[in-house]
């Protein structure tokens, strides 16, 4: 008998291999798969090359096991970098973004992420990244605001007279 094979197996593994990190229940399955066949003699290596993960979270999962049994394999909180900026804190800089950066005892400019980043740092002596108060203003939803450019020399009066008699 001829054996089966799956046209484009490549992209078909990659598949698979979303649909598996996709729900917990069937990670829990992966990785009770992955320690099955340690069990049963492979090496972490081949395991790992077998089901398409580093032969290292083979190892997370083998050890993991054997400290903690099957609660182990479970999805879990994972631990990662504390908060640096409090909810006390995040609350204060939400009141403070509805007020402009004058009334912050900052410079002109409407918000952006400096701004609220020098805002951050001379209030708390937290040095936050640009990118990081950009985040920030998502987190809280705050929409930035562009001052309307104005036109060098240009009339008010006329520009107002414009803007009253313009029909589209």
């Amino acid at each position: 008998m001829r054996p089966l094979t799956i046209t484009d197996s490549a992209a078909i593994a990659l598949g698979l291999q979303d649909e598996i990190r996709r729900s917990e229940e069937s990670s829990y399955d992966h990785r009770l798969h992955g320690v099955l066949l340690v069990a049963q003699g492979m090496t972490c290596p081949e395991v790992a090359r077998i089901l398409g993960d580093a032969p290292r979270s083979v190892e997370y999962w083998v050890r993991g096991f054997e400290e903690k049994g099957l609660a182990a394999l479970r999805e879990g909180e994972r631990s990662g970098r504390p908060r640096r900026m409090s909810e006390a804190r995040m609350q204060a800089v939400n009141v403070v973004l509805r007020r402009t950066p004058p009334e912050a005892g900052l410079g002109g400019n409407p918000w952006d992420g400096k701004t609220l980043a020098a805002w951050i740092e001379r209030e708390y002596a937290i040095h936050l990244g640009t990118r990081q108060c950009q985040r920030l203003f998502r987190q809280l939803d705050f929409r930035l605001r562009k001052p309307r450019p104005l036109i060098a020399k240009a009339d008010p009066e006329r520009q107002k007279e414009h803007k009253r008699n313009f029909k589209r």
